[in-house]
């Protein structure tokens, strides 16, 4: 990455795990020349060919009119690989030709000139290529990287993240790098070979500053305590998650068992389209009261506000639109080839054109409490309708979190002819537990107690797993498309397809009586 944009390239990331399909999308949307691959990588104990899968796209890529000019291979497993003279070239072969010392000066550029493109999915349509400027971003990122996390000499820092995705760039690469940090980049599953992996690398290294995603801690607190217990957690200083709302239940867990009631918990809301955070607690500056599930408050220059259906700023305690009024520095640039969608998907919401007025709309659903809090509860398309009552998916995922047994939840709306809309829960078991009628019972009326009888779900399904991308995002329309018997559409941007079958079981168990 940092050698691409040295030579004044462009470089566009794409997650190791997505199918050839989606590789050939984005070579072909980017209208990329070159890719750089590997032979393959290791994942749980084995092998993958990635550069299979890089042969399959280019040639796909090639169908659809884009002819890749060279695909750089860097040998990393070892494995046998199908070899093209005129295509291939081996990293370490292009590094003999270099002298060991040689300088490189980097080309100039302009501060709106594009850094890098990242693809992020749409709940439509097809991904949509970020653009992230070379000025803006790495000033917003040197920036929020001092709020975020108050960076010391002595500090081990680590994202638990992957590279392919917009946390990999501002809070792996160009946010530590830019600060001197020392850090630790990880490459493996986080639960192999077994379910303390990640902490037991947080103890052996000292780790100073751990980043990573509720998804995560979800699937590492389903394992159980005895995997925490008895480390040593003394040097962690500051905790943070990114990607998602937090749960109440799973931030107490992370802050008692990881945190050791001590190390504070850097919630940090943002998108791929914002380059770095935008709502969080800021250490660096002055660490604020923490609520958990709470992002707590807008970074210096973030003006975000909370807006009714009808444009109306939203009461304390009323739900509404997140929103951002004002522009910063590390706002995407657009969309690459498609400015009308960057418009029409970012700006047309609440914007008043005719009256200068350019609202950011980021169609994440808030409330913002009489402190001032910003409590970010999912995405706006995630809002179920029950019988006129809007219910936040994510409310009752929360609700269905405070019970022992369950380690994740996904919750989304089936028809109902009466009510128009109901909820169904697909939950995930922590270990030493195991589905049953008595234990559905209890989760019903765990969600009726804590939000009411309205939000009781009208059928839960017990899961192996949740269907979700690498960014640990819950894709709903999946499960929403198996309950209704639609076809399920790409789902290359999974991290495990696997997931899809385990909830289709579910539902034909269910079926099956």
């Amino acid at each position: 990455m940092l050698a691409v944009t040295r030579i004044g390239a462009i470089h566009s990331v794409v997650f190791s795990g997505f199918s050839s399909w989606a590789l050939a999308d984005r070579i072909v949307d980017a209208k990329a020349d070159v890719l750089i691959t590997a032979d393959g990588f290791y994942r749980r104990g084995r092998i993958v060919d990635l550069k299979k899968n890089a042969d399959e796209a280019v040639k796909l890529a090639a169908d659809n009119g884009v002819k890749v000019r060279k695909v750089i291979v860097v040998r990393r497993a070892g494995n046998e690989v199908r070899w093209s003279s005129e295509l291939n070239v081996w990293y370490h072969d292009l590094l003999k030709e270099v002298p060991e010392k040689v300088y490189v000066k980097p080309e100039p550029r302009k501060s709106d000139d594009v850094l890098f493109i990242l693809y992020t999915s749409g709940t439509t349509g097809k991904p949509k290529g970020i653009m992230h400027s070379v000025g803006g971003y790495m000033t917003y990122v040197y920036n929020v990287f001092r709020w975020n996390w108050d960076p010391r000499p002595e500090d081990v820092f680590w994202t638990a993240a992957d590279i392919g995705w917009i946390t990999g760039h501002t809070y792996i690469v160009y946010g530590p790098l830019m600060h001197g940090e020392t850090q630790i980049m990880y490459e493996g599953a986080p639960d192999y070979p077994n379910p303390g992996r990640i902490w037991e690398m947080v103890e052996r290294y000292g780790v100073t500053v751990f980043y990573t995603s509720p998804t995560l801690l979800r699937l590492l607190r389903k394992y159980g305590d005895e995997w925490v217990e008895g480390r040593d957690f003394s040097r962690l200083r500051l905790l943070g998650t990114v990607g998602e709302p937090i749960n109440p239940e799973v931030w107490k867990w992370y802050y008692e068992k990881i945190g050791w009631k001590r190390a504070p918990i850097v919630d940090t809301w943002w998108q791929t389209e914002t380059g770095a955070a935008m709502i969080s607690p800021a250490p660096g500056i002055a660490l604020v009261p923490l609520k958990p599930g709470s992002a707590t408050l807008p970074l210096p220059g973030i003006v975000a506000d909370v807006l009714t259906s009808d444009g109306r700023q939203a009461g304390p305690g009323e739900k509404g639109y997140l929103v951002v009024r004002e522009p910063w520095p590390g706002m995407m640039l657009g969309i690459w080839g498609d400015p009308d969608r960057y418009v029409r998907t970012y700006w047309s919401r609440f914007s008043k054109p005719e009256e200068g007025v350019w609202i950011y709309y980021p169609a994440d659903y808030a409330v913002r409490d009489r402190d001032g809090y910003f409590w970010i509860l999912g995405r706006a398309d995630e809002v179920l309708n029950v019988a006129g009552h809007r219910i936040g998916t994510i409310e009752l995922e929360d609700a269905l979190l405070t019970h022992p047994a369950v380690s994740e939840a996904a919750v989304v709306g089936a028809p109902d002819p009466v009510k128009g809309e109901v909820p169904v829960a697909f939950v995930v078991l922590r270990a030493g537990y195991e589905p049953s009628d008595k234990l559905e019972r209890e989760l019903r009326e765990t969600v009726r107690r804590l939000i009411g009888p309205i939000a009781e779900p009208s059928k839960i399904y017990f899961v192996e797993k949740l269907p979700k991308t690498r960014s640990g995002k819950i894709m709903r329309r999946i499960m929403i498309s198996l309950l209704r018997g639609q076809p399920v559409g790409d789902v290359t941007t999974l991290e495990d397809p696997s997931a899809v079958e385990a909830v289709r079981r579910a539902l034909e168990r269910e079926k099956a009586g």
